[in-house]
């Protein structure tokens, strides 16, 4: 039987992208696309709604965290069984949503990420900030050496699961804020899910959604924590929810 799939789309304020990221998904590859808007404050949803997307509003900000949280229960809901989880804002390209399946659909992986990172010259030719690839860089390396993984990139908003691991991962027990992403990554490591990547270029314009240096900082001293925490678990010396299967 053919596995169901379904695009996710944590939304917020993406009015001038969405139709762009959804004419770029190729035909047949999905399903059915949902887009939860987080509160926009500009014309995301009626633009959705054109589109055809099954749209969830939020009655308050939740977060990107808390976001994908709404997004991930709804694909559930809605019998998935594969899950790709795409920005709306045009950073990631789109077209490879099938790559991104193929990998889970053959059995060779069950969590795929898009890889901004194949080169140095590529990930800053495309306009990522020099301070948020050198940061990356760092952050990658200690998230693969910490988690025994050997990931392109831990920082990708471009993600795929199957439907085993979105039902295995407590996720719902995350942070609502953007330390979610990586916390469900050190959590796929930590109990045994097949990690992989394939690269996908680095969009960064004024469209695209982009966090600043002060929540970068933030947001790398809570992925090292998350990885703090599970150390502390797998040691008995402090329980942490995130790591207790369901």
């Amino acid at each position: 039987m053919k596995p169901k799939v379904i695009v996710v789309m944590p939304a917020y304020n993406a009015e001038k992208t969405v139709a762009r990221t959804v004419a770029d998904i190729p035909p047949q590859s999905a399903d059915e696309i949902i887009l939860v808007d987080d509160c926009s404050k500009d014309q995301t949803v009626p633009i959705a709604r054109q589109l055809g997307l099954t749209v969830i509003q939020h009655e308050k900000n939740l977060g990107y965290g808390g976001n994908q949280k709404t997004c991930y229960a709804a694909a559930l809901k809605a019998g998935a069984d594969i899950v790709v989880m795409i920005h709306p804002d045009y950073q990631y390209d789109a077209r490879l949503v099938p790559y991104l399946t193929g990998l889970l659909k053959d059995d060779i992986c069950d969590v795929v990420l898009g890889n901004r990172i194949r080169t140095r010259q590529e990930a800053l030719g495309g306009g990522m900030p020099a301070y948020k690839y050198i940061s990356n860089r760092f952050l990658t390396a200690a998230e693969n050496f910490s988690m025994g993984q050997n990931l392109g990139e831990w920082h990708s908003g471009l993600r795929a699961y199957t439907r085993r691991v979105l039902e295995t991962i407590p996720w719902e027990r995350n942070s609502n804020d953007f330390v979610f992403d990586c916390e469900f990554l050190v959590q796929a490591a930590a109990f045994g899910f097949r990690l992989g990547d394939i690269p996908t270029p680095a969009r960064y314009f004024e469209e695209a959604s982009s966090i600043n240096f002060q929540r970068s900082v933030r947001y790398g001293l809570e992925s090292l924590r998350s990885i703090f925490r599970y150390y502390l678990h797998r040691a008995h010396l402090k329980r942490c929810p995130l790591f207790d299967p369901r």
